[in-house]
Order: structure tokens, then C-alpha cells, then sequence
């Protein structure tokens, strides 16, 4: 049987996306790249073909939040498969709704609280306590968080965040800081498997690689991997990068990211990540061709 036609998300091609695309084509398998400043989604159409994404399967491993949400859920309208699906985009790419979905599994996580106004955003940090954490409920890469020490300080970042008068700046994610090593633990799940996690070690309390944290090799202890998997069903991603931060109740969760870099956490392992990646894609084609009517949905491709 052929390989399934793959398609790519992106919006620029990083170290990650040349290891994927390097693999599917080694493999060959029929692989395009779909760059999101490129398409022009037809919501009239009745399948991919008519927007130029004639695929079986996309793979998202795009970095604009907004744009991958829109293009995977009109994906699927067209009866073309998404690893990860829109939900589980919509989920991750926004820490509340990420939060309520750990917190609703029971998963462990860092108390965190919502507001909408300044005097309910310092009522929520008097109830978490200080210092406190806030961040914006959608980013990536460890920007616009801020630490905030007392009610001095957060009124300031309040305004200022008001001021900028985005939507998103009006919903004040807060979340207590917990007392942790100078380090965070990225766990790297692909479908049912945590393939490989590290140590992100940095001197600043923000313990992200994009912000200059260095990886270092972590085994995968059965609390982690059963922490990640469990976080993973919660959002229902195959596949994540899980944060945890070690604390003095053990671990918690932070954060599921939707498709997640690698980059620093291939330093640390010899699982061939990108590999693992294209082949739960092509699996993820297998098990939507295997569905009731998936007959029907593929005749409209």
C-alpha cells in the first residue's frame, strides 16, 4: 500500500521541519511543505484540492497560533486528517483553557486564577499569594511573563498590559510561583510514547530554551512519563512537549505544548524524534482511514 500524501504546516522552516521533511522524503513518502502566509482557504470548497493542500494527512508544526487553528479546523472540514486535531490545537494554544483541562484530569499543576479587571486581578494574586507569576493566556517561547513581587509591582504590569489593548491582554492569567531547582523538564510524547525528556537549566527563573536554557539528559522516571501521558489525553495531543517543574510536593505539570520544538532535546537523546513524528502521521492517516465512512470523506478530497 502507498504511503499517505503528508502534508507540513509551517510558517518558516526551522531545524525540525528540514529533520521531518529529510525523514518523510528518505522514507518515500510524498511530503509539501503548506507555508501559511501562502494559503488561500476556500470555506465554499468541498475539499483541499481547490486551496492547493492535496494531501492525505497534515503534520502542524506551525508557530503562528491563530493562523494553524483556522487552517487545521478547515483541514478537517475537508475531511483531511491533522496531527494534532484543531482541539487539541485550541486547548494548548491557550494556557486557560490548557489549565482547566489539566485541572479537570486531575493532573497536578501550579494553583492558577483567572481575572478579567485590575481589582480582580490583584484580589486573584492576594489569594495565590506573592510573588506570583503572570503570564499571557497565548505565546510561546517564555515572552511576556512576568514575576511579580507585590501589589506595587503588579499594578504596574496590570496597566501596562491594559494599556496595549489587545483582547488577550485583558485576561490576566495568574498563576503561583513555585519554588523550584534552576531548572524545568521538557518530556517529548509522541502518540502513546514519551520518547525522550531534559533538563532545561538556566539562571533565570524562566527555564525556557528559547530564552538561552541549556538542555541536559533526563531519564524518563515512571512519575514523568506517567504525569506526560496523562497530560497528553487531557488536552488530547499525540503529540507534545510536556513542561514540568520538579516542586517541593513533587511534580507538577505546567504546560502542554502542541507539537513542540526539539531542537535542544535532541542534544540528549538518540531517539530519532523527527522520524517518530512522521510516522504517528502516518498512522494518524491510517486511523482516520480505518474510521466508519472514512470512504465517503476521502471521495471528496
Amino acid at each position: 500500500m502507498a504511503h499517505p500524501r503528508l502534508g507540513v504546516l509551517v510558517s518558516y522552516l526551522r531545524t525540525e521541519e528540514k529533520l521531518i521533511l529529510a525523514n518523510a522524503r528518505e522514507r518515500g513518502i510524498e511530503v509539501t511543505p503548506l507555508f501559511d502566509k501562502d494559503l488561500v482557504l476556500n470555506f465554499t470548497a468541498r475539499s483541499g484540492a481547490a486551496s492547493k493542500v492535496d494531501v492525505d494527512v497534515v503534520l502542524d508544526r506551525c508557530v503562528a497560533h491563530a493562523r494553524a487553528g483556522y487552517a487545521i479546523r478547515t483541514f478537517e472540514r475537508w475531511g483531511i486528517p491533522t496531527l494534532n486535531t484543531s482541539e487539541s490545537v485550541q486547548i494548548c494554544d491557550d494556557k486557560a483553557l490548557n489549565s482547566i483541562a489539566l485541572e479537570e484530569a486531575g493532573v497536578p499543576t501550579p494553583k492558577t486564577i483567572l481575572a478579567f479587571s485590575l481589582e480582580s486581578a490583584l484580589e486573584a494574586l492576594e489569594i495565590v499569594g506573592y510573588p506570583a507569576v503572570m503570564k499571557p493566556v497565548s505565546g510561546s517561547w517564555g515572552r511576556l511573563l512576568a514575576k511579580v513581587n507585590g501589589p506595587e509591582q503588579a499594578k504596574a504590569v496590570i496597566g501596562q498590559k491594559l494599556e496595549l489593548g489587545s483582547v488577550h491582554h485583558g485576561v490576566f492569567y495568574i498563576q503561583e510561583f513555585v519554588p523550584k531547582p534552576d531548572r524545568d523538564i521538557r518530556a517529548y510524547v509522541v502518540g502513546d510514547k514519551v520518547l525522550a525528556a531534559s533538563y532545561r537549566s538556566s539562571e533565570h527563573w524562566v527555564t525556557n530554551a528559547a530564552r538561552g536554557a541549556t538542555s541536559m539528559p533526563c531519564p524518563i522516571t515512571p512519575e514523568i512519563e506517567d504525569l506526560a501521558l496523562r497530560a497528553c489525553a487531557a488536552v488530547k495531543a499525540r503529540l507534545a512537549g510536556v513542561d514540568l517543574i520538579e516542586t517541593p510536593n513533587g511534580l507538577q505539570i505546567v504546560e502542554v505544548n502542541s507539537g513542540g520544538e526539539f531542537r535542544g532535546l535532541m542534544s540528549t537523546t538518540h531517539v530519532d524524534i523527527a522520524a517518530e513524528i512522521v510516522s504517528e502521521a502516518l498512522a494518524t492517516a491510517k486511523r482516520a482511514d480505518e474510521k466508519p465512512g472514512a470512504s465517503a470523506a476521502a471521495s471528496t478530497r
